[in-house]
């Protein structure tokens, strides 16, 4: 069975392309190349909790630790995490997720 993306998994259209882009634009996770095969994903399609800017639970999110709680208990980040394992990553690591703690 193939692993499903965010954007294919929530069915959200904000993928280039969907049915909500005009409406809402499109979302950071399926154009970010940085994060392309990161828990078997396309871009960021299967560590999106880890990219700024994600629409979910009805608005668009900031960085991770801002989002962290409700991604952690959204239905897909518990599918990626038990399709993935002992694989599974939280982060990726070099993007930058917030402003910098110095």
């Amino acid at each position: 069975m193939a692993k499903l993306n965010c954007w294919e998994f929530k069915k959200c259209g904000r993928e280039p392309g969907g049915v909500k882009v005009k409406e809402m634009g499109v979302c950071p996770a399926p154009t970010d190349p940085l994060s392309n095969g990161k828990n078997s994903g396309k871009n960021a399609g299967r560590i999106c909790w880890a990219v700024a800017g994600t629409f979910c639970v009805g608005k668009v999110q900031g960085h991770f630790a801002q989002k962290s709680v409700s991604c952690m208990s959204c239905d897909f980040f518990k599918k990626v995490k038990e399709e993935e394992g002992a694989k599974f990553n939280l982060l990726n690591a070099g993007q930058k997720y917030g402003p910098s703690v110095k």
